[in-house]
């Protein structure tokens, strides 16, 4: 049980930290379907900032891994600055733009490692070797039955992730910025006769998008793949919008979706281990969290309600 919970959360929060990234955009009105590109591409950078001065630090340096994060949040939000600029400047088609942010990440990050790897490193390479983040654990938190699991065996960036997730949502519930944002997403017209500009507050929230989607990345690159590669595309970021949509766009339910699909993959892992199947099925234990998605989407789907401004390309003009 104690490594369901510690597997399930290392693979849930990450997808929590890019699901909120996915309410801010959609929450100001923008659809996101670039969360899987924006992830892609804040881990590159992260990771490429980690490569070029591992010479001098260390791939295990506590201040370059922190700085990766940083590194990943930049290059998450630069990149996002390319849909905003496609959905709120030219008023292009929301959905097409988000996947062709995603198709572009992959070609592009695959084709500047491969080039970094042979320019720099001298190597035919098309991964950057990370390694896995260390972990610690809560002294006295950690031997309390089952809740303990939390305590234990902990990624820094799951505390990171927390710190983040409480800011996003006060940013969101409690501030001005945050009451105008969820105006533009069901009347952008109100806020505009607020005299607020709706096209700055949806490209700032596409950059929030960006930037917490690059902590996701780096997270999985840090964890799950101990290496950034085309293998960092395998579709959660897909997964963190399904479970912003199960959450109704909403934090904390949202949290609640996320920590299901942690904890249904790593059970599956455990099952699997536990009844000695071969490696293969381990690759099938994979697609839980998508079935499962697929089982929420019959039953629930009827009960969301998105913004109602979500996907509608704003026209000062109408009224």
């Amino acid at each position: 049980m104690s490594r369901i919970i510690i597997d399930g959360l290392s693979f849930a929060l990450p997808l929590f930290i890019m699901a909120i990234g996915g309410i801010y955009s959609e929450r100001s009105g923008v659809t996101n379907l670039a969360i899987e590109g924006l992830q892609g591409f804040g881990a590159f950078v992260g990771a490429l900032f980690v490569v070029l001065t591992s010479g001098t630090q260390g791939t295990d340096s506590q201040v370059i891994f922190y700085l990766a994060f940083l590194f990943a949040m930049l290059g998450g939000m630069i990149y996002s600055l390319l849909h905003a600029l496609l959905c709120v400047k030219f008023k292009a088609n929301q959905v097409i733009s988000g996947v062709v942010i995603n198709i572009l990440a992959m070609a592009l990050t695959a084709f500047l490692t491969k080039q970094v790897n042979k320019s720099v490193f001298n190597q035919p390479s098309d991964k950057f070797q990370l390694g896995v983040s260390t972990r610690f654990t809560v002294p006295v938190l950690s031997d309390i039955p089952v809740i303990g699991a939390v305590f234990t065996n902990v990624y820094p960036f799951e505390v990171i992730i927390i710190v983040v997730a409480v800011i996003a949502w006060f940013v969101l519930y409690k501030s001005r910025y945050g009451l105008h944002l969820r105006a533009c997403g069901d009347n952008p017209h109100a806020v505009d006769a607020a005299g607020r500009n709706v096209g700055q507050i949806r490209t700032v929230a596409i950059m929030v998008s960006g930037a917490l989607s690059g902590i996701g990345g780096m997270c999985f690159a840090y964890s799950i793949s101990a290496q950034f590669s085309e293998s960092i595309y395998v579709g959660y970021g897909y997964l963190a919008i399904a479970a912003m949509i199960f959450g109704n766009w909403k934090i904390l339910p949202t949290l609640g979706a996320c920590l299901l699909f942690g904890f249904a993959r790593s059970a599956g892992y455990q099952i699997v281990q536990v009844l000695e199947k071969p490696s293969s099925y381990s690759d099938l234990v994979m697609t839980l969290p998508y079935i499962l998605t697929l089982l929420l989407l019959i039953f629930f789907s009827k009960y969301n309600r998105a913004p109602k401004a979500l996907g509608e390309i704003y026209d000062k003009g109408k009224r």
